[in-house]
């Protein structure tokens, strides 16, 4: 055999693994802030009309990071009704694929579901050249008129400038069916709720929870920069009328003493706009290291006995509403293997975490599921 010394393009070894440019000019785009698609997943859009998930100019001052983090459109949703033929979507990010351990298409891409609320199955990713910042993708052709449900998810580690949504031009459209309630989960915390590593965008767990319970969730994931700051507190605190707050921030927590000082305050700027609606604390996932890092372990066990011992000195004090979950369970024994690098959740990880908090949440969610 003689000597290979071409690098290897798999594209041309595998037609699976190509990105077709596929730029169909007999599209009608439309716009899915106008009239009858539904956006989910950013509480200020319709004042604000931004791609974005804390407001433009809040009350109050947000750290830069925070500040920056929220035009990343992690747990952003896009629904609509159609007998469209064919579906394609057009996308100008704010940034390309750059990270060395999260794969461009959950970084930057869009996923496709069909079906109802409660029943919807995955379709197809955008392909795309991740080194661009602008991109067409095509999710469907059939050829033929089919009237389908769809639900598109939002970039987790991406910003999006404009999004066009592209249908047959005598395609209908309608309005998706209504949510159980227009009540959101509004969830708060780190990078692995953002949705730090999923492979793509509809994977992150809080989505993989949209999929089971039909409401809107709200991802406030900060990558290393959600650490219960109190200005954050004041304005999660705006979304009206929320069906459950999450608060999954201590792996942002870098000692006892800040865990100690952040979470009773940020409950209780919570409660003082919503005093009864329930509030769930989750400690936060094992990672691979605390299976030989003793220190690291023993910090993880000390964050969390603070989380559990503040929610029941909560409860003790009259909040009926307020409940811990051990995040350190959710992973299951194999906890080190379901991670990309040791912290991030893989697709696998995500999973498991979304099927475990899945009855706890819909038990408190339950009274707006009817």
């Amino acid at each position: 055999m003689s000597e290979q010394t071409n690098k290897i393009n798999v594209g041309n070894l595998d037609s699976n693994m190509t990105v077709e440019n596929v730029q169909d000019t007999s599209l009608r785009w439309l716009s899915p802030l106008e009239p009858p698609f539904r956006i989910d997943g950013f509480p200020w859009i319709a004042k604000e009309g931004k791609y974005r998930r804390l407001p433009v100019a809040p009350a109050d001052d947000l750290p830069e990071a925070v500040h920056m983090l929220a035009n990343c459109t992690a747990g952003g949703q896009i629904r609509f009704h159609t007998n469209s033929s064919k579906l394609s979507i057009k996308v100008k990010l704010t940034g390309s694929g750059d990270m060395y351990h999260m794969p461009a298409t959950g970084q930057c891409g869009f996923d496709c579901y069909l079906g109802a609320p409660g029943s919807e199955h995955f379709w197809g990713t955008a392909a795309f050249d991740h080194t661009k910042e602008e991109y067409e993708a095509q999710f469907y052709d059939w050829k033929m008129k089919r009237e389908i449900n769809v639900k598109l998810y939002f970039p987790l580690y991406q910003g999006v400038q404009e999004v066009w949504i592209g249908i047959d031009p005598d395609a209908e459209l309608d309005a998706a069916p209504s949510l159980a309630r227009a009540k959101p989960v509004v969830l708060y915390g780190t990078s692995i709720l953002q949705g730090g590593c999923a492979s793509r965008p509809g994977m992150a767990y809080p989505a993989i929870l949209s999929r089971s319970i039909p409401l809107e969730f709200v991802n406030l994931g900060f990558s290393g920069n959600g650490k219960g700051e109190p200005e954050l507190a004041r304005t999660i605190a705006e979304i009206a009328d929320p069906a459950l707050f999450v608060l999954d921030y201590e792996a942002n927590i870098a000692s006892v003493e800040q865990m100690a000082s952040t979470l009773p305050v940020f409950i209780r700027i919570l409660r003082e706009r919503h005093p009864t609606v329930p509030l769930l604390v989750i400690s936060k996932i094992r990672f691979a290291k605390e299976r030989f890092d003793e220190g690291m372990l023993n910090m993880h066990e000390n964050l969390k006995r603070i989380q559990k011992e503040t929610v029941e000195r909560l409860k003790q004090d009259g909040d009926a509403n307020i409940h811990f979950y051990d995040g350190s369970e959710l992973l299951g024994d194999d906890f080190s293997e379901c991670t990309v690098d040791g912290v991030h959740p893989t697709d696998l990880g995500f999973l498991r975490m979304a099927r475990a908090l899945e009855p706890t949440i819909r038990e408190l969610v339950n009274p707006h599921l009817h």
